[in-house]
């Protein structure tokens, strides 16, 4: 009865099977040596994909494998600013017509926030932003 009987365990709990007739899976030890000068091995099953680069584990810099040649860095575009957008839909010539106009509409007082809007200088306004030395003697 003590044979049929249920074991409990928690969660994480050992094994209750014994390592004597288990063979691990076929390994090959890997090393890499980083631009610090450190040197670590990492196992890898020995039918597995070996990466030429491996982070170090102990300054973070780009190790690489001891017996492999370093790789060859990828070709990279260089990165469009925003400009170079911009000069992908619009001429210089173009800008240049868009800012005056722009300008003009803002100088007009059509668009833009009010305390650049220009007033008329014979304007009664109350309200109107004057300047400093006009608002001490008023």
């Amino acid at each position: 009865m003590s044979e049929r009987a249920l074991r409990g365990s928690r969660l994480g709990a050992a094994s209750y099977e014994d390592d004597r007739e288990i063979t691990p899976a076929p390994r090959q030890l890997v090393g890499y040596d980083c631009p610090q000068s450190h040197h670590f091995e990492l196992p890898f099953a020995a039918d597995a994909e070996i990466p030429p680069v491996w982070e170090c584990p102990r300054c973070g810099g780009e190790a690489v494998r001891v017996d492999g040649d370093r790789p060859e860095p990828k070709q990279m575009k260089p990165p469009r600013t925003h400009w170079d957008m911009l000069l992908e839909r619009r001429t210089i010539e173009e800008l240049e017509e868009l800012l005056a106009e722009r300008l003009e509409l803002l100088r007009s007082g059509k668009i833009g926030p009010e305390h650049l809007h220009r007033h008329n200088e014979n304007s009664s306004d109350d309200n109107s932003p004057k300047p400093p030395e006009q608002r001490r003697s008023a």
